[in-house]
């Protein structure tokens, strides 16, 4: 009896350990409700402190882990070697192939906080060019490989030379970050966020004609709109549209009466003629828009974007009628909460009433609470199968969304989880059948492939 009753505490303390340690080092699950309880109970200084003290030793191994692919990914430049190859299983058992390559830029530094200034110009993003692949840096150096080397140990990437440094320097600016990197029709396009000393900082589109040698920008489209302070909602996306147009999404930026002023840029998603440059309202009532698609085919935009205290949102926009702007409620309604601390600016206000429906408002198809640091998102038809793939930062996860025939009803839903991992950027290239995915720890370009 005693036996059993020792066997019975050692695998109790073996399992309590290891879920102890992976909060802790978190390296945990951030959608699983167990830990998530746990989390709460367990305040971040206690976690440092038992990390340091308790499970020194492992913390130290899993520090000289991550340093020694660091050094790794520096000493090899710009072959984007091959450093991980593996099968990862979705909750609902179908298999991935997934390769990961490294790419030559900064990592994400975790200490410093995921909405802190540097961070923001750790955000890379990639766009598939023909049989290329084009990548641009937080800091707005650009490289590219041959989609053919996928299949290879090594991507081979080449730098390809701009001219971001010199606009910046020229128009006396600093920078703050790209925030997406979008090619059609010969032009690359990319959305950069940066201050102008003595306007405050904003957003604004920038294009180049395509060039593998040199990519010279020039001013495309200026929002003009401006905020003080450097904050994480700024959005960013640029998306194909129909009549030889684009889209573009711009964040709230913490101005909270703007996405439902028609007279600001800030909570909207316009459209810009690419000839002319003109623009039509979209969208507004957004705040923070993050993935952006459009399907021809069904007329209709998509849309991802983080919630508030959760409530990350995917939308549907469907364009039956083009003269009506349509508004998707935000600071008025979301399935999130305030942040603490700002609980009385919403009260005050009536802000955050539950319901879009009621109050005139777009609801979403679909919400996420917790948040999962929504990004970018796929929408693919295979036969007659309608599917979403929707990417995640802080649940470095994708998850995957069965639609109705007419896409107004969730049928299913399953997720493939990538454990330390942040994706920015996510594109589906039908000539590989393969998923090309920014995560931006390491950072790497993984090439992830459905193999059931």
């Amino acid at each position: 009896m005693k036996k059993i009753l020792i066997y019975i505490f050692l695998i109790i303390f073996i399992v309590s350990a290891f879920s102890f340690w992976s909060i802790v080092s978190k390296g945990y699950d951030r959608q699983n409700k167990i830990i998530l309880i746990l989390k709460k109970i367990i305040s971040p200084h206690l976690a440092r402190k038992i990390k340091n003290t308790i499970f020194y030793i492992p913390n130290l191994k899993e520090k000289n882990r991550s340093l020694n692919l660091q050094v790794k990914k520096y000493e090899q430049g710009l072959e984007g070697q091959l450093f991980k190859e593996s099968e990862s299983l979705s909750e609902k058992g179908k298999k991935y192939y997934v390769k990961e390559f490294f790419l030559p830029f900064p990592r994400l530094d975790t200490r410093l906080g995921w909405a802190a200034k540097e961070n923001s110009k750790r955000a890379h993003y990639l766009e598939i060019v023909k049989d290329k692949v084009l990548v641009i840096s937080g800091l707005g150096q650009t490289i590219y490989f041959d989609k053919e080397n996928i299949t290879s140990t090594k991507l081979n990437q080449k730098e390809i030379k701009n001219n971001i440094k010199e606009l910046l320097k020229e128009k006396n600016y600093e920078l703050y970050g790209i925030r997406d990197l979008f090619f059609e029709d010969n032009y690359i396009y990319i959305s950069m966020l940066h201050k102008d000393k003595k306007k405050g900082i904003t957003i604004n589109l920038y294009r180049a004609e395509i060039n593998f040698n040199k990519l010279n920008f020039e001013t495309y489209f200026e929002t003009n709109e401006y905020w003080p302070i450097h904050n994480v909602f700024t959005g960013g996306r640029i998306e194909t549209f129909k009549d030889d147009k684009i889209l573009f999404s711009i964040g709230f930026s913490k101005k909270y009466k703007a996405p439902q002023d028609k007279n600001s840029f800030l909570g909207k998603i316009i459209a810009i003629d690419k000839k002319t440059k003109n623009f039509e309202l979209i969208s507004f009532g957004h705040r923070n828009p993050q993935g952006l698609f459009f399907s021809n085919k069904n007329n209709l935009i998509i849309n991802t974007e983080h919630g508030p205290y959760g409530g990350d949102e995917v939308n549907f926009n469907f364009l039956e009628n083009n003269s009506i702007e349509k508004n998707f409620g935000w600071p008025i309604s979301s399935k999130g909460k305030p942040y603490p601390g700002e609980e009385f600016l919403f009260e005050e206000n009536n802000w955050l009433i539950k319901s879009h429906k009621e109050n005139g408002f777009i609801s979403p198809i679909k919400s996420y609470s917790p948040a999962i640091g929504i990004s970018e998102i796929v929408y693919l038809e295979e036969g007659k199968k309608k599917i979403l793939y929707v990417s995640s930062l802080r649940a470095g996860s994708i998850y995957i969304i069965n639609l109705d025939e007419k896409l107004k009803k969730i049928l299913n839903e399953d997720r493939l989880f990538f454990n330390e991992q942040r994706i920015r950027d996510l594109e589906f290239d039908s000539e590989t059948n393969s998923f090309f995915v920014l995560f931006e720890y390491t950072p790497s370009v993984a090439i992830i492939k459905k193999l059931n």
